[in-house]
């Protein structure tokens, strides 16, 4: 049973890990998951998870989901860009994605933010500043979602099969 607990933990920890850089994937949510599987389901003769590394866990990958949702959003804010064009950059990186795979994503926000900060009155390298943000917001909120949730695989590997 432990071994089958442990595979199940692990594939969803390597699968946060990955997905934080495959577009549209919760990181986050997956890496929580699996602790969350291991604490629960694991037998009593498995090595432990004190119940304050799982809620350190835990936080990091709330942490990490709250990168991959807002990391965008406030680097586009920082750069100047209107609330609605935040909003109609990810509509319009999201329509890429589905043409372009994860280039659109980047292409699809930077000539969305642009173009939506040219339509609201904005100069060219206001519009341009703005996009520059969003996108510089985007690759490195991708960057902090792959570092937290491969910390919390390392924790996990470290606080289960070494120590």
């Amino acid at each position: 049973m432990v071994d089958l607990v442990m595979l199940l933990a692990l594939a969803l920890l390597v699968a946060g890990v990955v997905g934080s850089v495959v577009p549209l994937v919760p990181a986050g949510p997956l890496s929580v998951a699996g602790v969350l599987v291991y604490y629960s389901f694991a037998p009593p003769s498995s090595p432990s998870l004190g119940v304050g590394w799982v809620a350190a866990f835990v936080i990091v990958g709330l942490v990490a989901f709250a990168v991959e949702h807002l990391g965008g959003a406030l680097a586009s804010k920082a750069g100047g860009a209107e609330t609605t064009t935040m909003v109609f950059a990810g509509v319009a990186s999201l329509a890429l994605f589905l043409v372009l795979g994860p280039l659109g994503i980047v292409v699809g926000t930077a000539v969305a933010v642009v173009g939506a900060e040219l339509y609201a009155g904005k100069e060219p390298m206001e519009a341009a500043r703005a996009a520059g943000y969003t996108v510089a917001g985007l690759l490195a909120s991708s960057l902090a979602q792959f570092v937290l949730t491969l910390s919390i695989l390392g924790g996990f590997v470290l606080f289960v099969f070494v120590i």
